[in-house]
């Protein structure tokens, strides 16, 4: 999976320094009420659909075009479910040494058009899972966030 431009332009001048990056992530169920989720094309596991905003973009632009980019689905949000900036959880360091913590905001979305399917860089496969049976591998906090959607209140961890 690339660096995205705007962060590789960031990196010619912090280096390996820790980055804030503003990003957003999905809650897409299927009918059952099963969980979208996303083998991730970096190597970290599963994650729900999202990722971090360019500039001049809106959040929910943001959301929009990650989701449309990694599973091929058109989506509207339909309500915030959490703000997530936890560094236990969202402080990350890439095997090259490049350290990020995010802010996130997290979704619930409603899908209303597109094909599901991987692009095959950023999402090596998609697939929809039970609540009670996440794969192992789920990336920092996507099982709370996940719970958080479930329980219905907005969180802010």
């Amino acid at each position: 999976m690339p660096i995205p431009p705007y962060v590789a332009r960031l990196r010619q001048h912090v280096g390996h320094d820790l980055l804030l990056l503003p990003a957003a992530a999905a809650i897409i169920r299927d009918p059952e009420g099963r969980v979208l989720l996303i083998h991730r094309g970096d190597g970290r596991g599963w994650s729900l659909p999202g990722g971090i905003m360019e500039p001049g973009e809106r959040l929910l632009d943001c959301l929009q075009r990650e989701v449309r980019e990694e599973t091929g689905l058109e989506v509207e949000p339909l309500r915030l479910t959490g703000l997530y900036s936890d560094p236990d959880y969202v402080l990350i360091t890439y095997p090259n040494g490049d350290r990020v913590q995010f802010v996130s905001a997290t979704f619930e979305c409603q899908v209303v058009g597109g094909r599901l399917r991987p692009d095959g860089e950023e999402s090596l496969e998609v697939a929809y899972y039970r609540a009670t049976d996440l794969p192992a591998d789920l990336v920092c906090d996507h099982a709370i966030r996940i719970q958080d959607a479930l329980d219905g209140a907005v969180a802010v961890r």
